[in-house]
């Protein structure tokens, strides 16, 4: 796929899915003479329900998804040369060596592995996602809205983590925004003035560890910002949340790494299996 649509796709992609829905209000105002009602938690201001077990639908970039690929193999992923010089230098059992072996398994594609998520809400104001697929806990905490759309700022000497510092906000109407004239334009993604879908969930996340955008060492530096925007609809009886990644990481990256990642609710956690992080390839009977 190194090819101009190689490129064109992801943006297509990113800017028709920020683009197909509506926004709605978060609050309305009370009855005149009335005091204002108390303002909701992010948890009963929720516009969509993200809760409960989800299974990762692996329907397009299977080999790089599904299996390891050889080293240096960064397939429709804009890596600037200091990018391909780290990629060439992956080594497994090193990583594996060093403790280390969760680097696939970071905030900035995680989202994209076969595997499994339970969301829960950990408390009113923090949303947790938990992943079969090496064990990993992401914490979505909500804050106001302009707080939201800038990098969360760790407190001092705060450790750098796999899934680093999450600030989520519930996102707000769109406006007029064409998607095929952002398209024609060349945008990358919607941006702040062309604000996200109905129903959508956004999230920034930054002080992260360095490491992988895919099992054989594609990497993202400790900078790397991370943006998504989880969404939901119903189909047919069932259920699934559409998970939209923008990777921004000048130090590796050319341009931002988009990807669009599907999920379908499961019933129940009859097939939740955690497992740690490994070096090994994925177990693709596991995933649909």
């Amino acid at each position: 796929m190194n090819t101009a649509m190689s490129r064109v796709w992801p943006r297509a992609v990113a800017v028709l899915a920020l683009a197909s829905f509506g926004g709605v209000a978060l609050a309305q105002p009370g009855p005149p003479g009335r005091p204002p009602a108390p303002p909701k938690s992010p948890r009963e201001s929720a516009q969509i329900d993200l809760t409960g077990y989800w299974v990762a639908l692996v329907t397009e970039d299977w080999a790089w998804r599904m299996i390891t690929a050889p080293k240096g193999d960064a397939t429709s992923v804009p890596l600037n040369p200091a990018g391909r010089r780290v990629a060439a230098e992956w080594d497994p059992a090193r990583d594996a060596a060093n403790g280390e072996a969760c680097r696939p398994f970071g905030a900035a594609a995680l989202m994209r592995m076969p595997l499994r998520l339970h969301v829960t809400w950990q408390n009113d104001d923090t949303l947790k996602i938990e992943t079969d697929a090496g064990q990993q806990t992401r914490l979505f905490h909500f804050a106001p809205s302009a707080a939201a759309n800038a990098a969360p700022q760790a407190p001092a000497n705060t450790e750098r983590s796999w899934q680093g510092l999450s600030t989520a906000e519930w996102t707000r109407p769109i406006g007029g925004f064409n998607p095929l004239a952002a398209i024609a334009a060349g945008a990358a993604v919607p941006t702040q003035s062309a604000a996200p879908p109905k129903g959508a969930l956004k999230v920034v996340t930054s002080n992260l560890r360095a490491g992988y955008l895919r099992k054989n060492g594609i990497p993202y530096s400790e900078n790397a910002l991370l943006t998504e925007y989880f969404s939901r609809l119903s189909a047919d009886g069932n259920d699934y949340l559409t998970v939209l990644t923008v990777v921004h990481d000048p130090a590796y990256l050319a341009g931002d790494f988009i990807t669009s990642s599907q999920f379908k609710r499961e019933p129940d956690a009859a097939k939740w299996n955690p497992t740690p992080c490994s070096t090994a390839p994925p177990r693709s009977t596991a995933r649909e």
